[in-house]
């Protein structure tokens, strides 16, 4: 079964359960897919037992919400839809990447396989999207980027952003006002004493950015191995 033969509904659910295990070892809940799809609890649990016994999802009761291999499948066709659409709406029809995330939101339902397919070919097979996220493969892997937040980085550490969230569009606004995108290299400085911050240096810069840690939760980077010891 092709994942467009499943209603917007299930689409939505068995991605955002997918959303919220891949940046995290967090089991999923129904107040936090409630959350993350945007309906009430209520709604979320009917839905879940519904999708349950569809085989999509595997719940036991007041347990985690897993995906079953089915639902794994379609979830991650959906990720690929919606990531490569954000990526044509940037680099084809010159959206901002604070732009493209509700927009593809929208898209990715109307969307046939066949035109993800071509999308992808005639963007060249990109393997991540603007925000840095990979973008599976037609056959589902996926090749996520060896990084980790930017706020479990120590005093003076040097990094290379690898991937911003998408979810809050006023902070890649800011990142991007700042020089931060997907690519950059910085510095990392602690921030005030109890701020709970922390300060960043934009590689070719000498101002100091304060960020708090919605964004430092928010940024991921890559930091480079010890130098080999002499």
């Amino acid at each position: 079964m092709s994942v467009s033969q499943l209603t917007p509904s299930t689409q939505n659910y068995v991605k955002a359960i997918w959303s919220l295990r891949e940046w995290t070892e967090e089991p999923v809940t129904t107040s936090a897919l409630a959350a993350r799809v945007g309906v009430k609890l209520s709604t979320v649990s009917d839905a879940v037992r519904k999708l349950t016994e569809q085989g999509l999802l595997e719940h036991a009761p007041y347990g985690a919400i897993t995906l079953s291999a089915q639902g794994q499948e379609h979830a991650v066709a959906m990720v690929r839809r919606h990531r490569l659409l954000e990526t044509f709406l940037v680099e084809v029809l010159d959206y901002g990447w604070d732009q493209v995330h509700d927009e593809a939101e929208h898209l990715e339902h109307a969307v046939s396989d066949f035109m993800v397919d071509r999308i992808d070919g005639y963007l060249g097979h990109p393997r991540r999207d603007p925000h840095g996220d990979p973008i599976p493969t037609a056959d589902g892997a996926v090749e996520r980027p060896d990084a980790r937040p930017l706020s479990v980085l120590p005093d003076g550490a040097r990094g290379r952003v690898e991937r911003i969230s998408d979810a809050d569009p006023q902070l890649l606004t800011f990142c991007a006002g700042h020089g931060l995108t997907v690519g950059t290299m910085l510095d990392v400085h602690a921030g005030p004493p109890f701020s709970d911050s922390l300060e960043i240096v934009v590689n070719g810069s000498d101002v100091r950015v304060p960020l708090g840690r919605s964004a430092t939760d928010s940024i991921w980077v890559s930091t480079p191995p010890p130098a080999p010891s002499t």
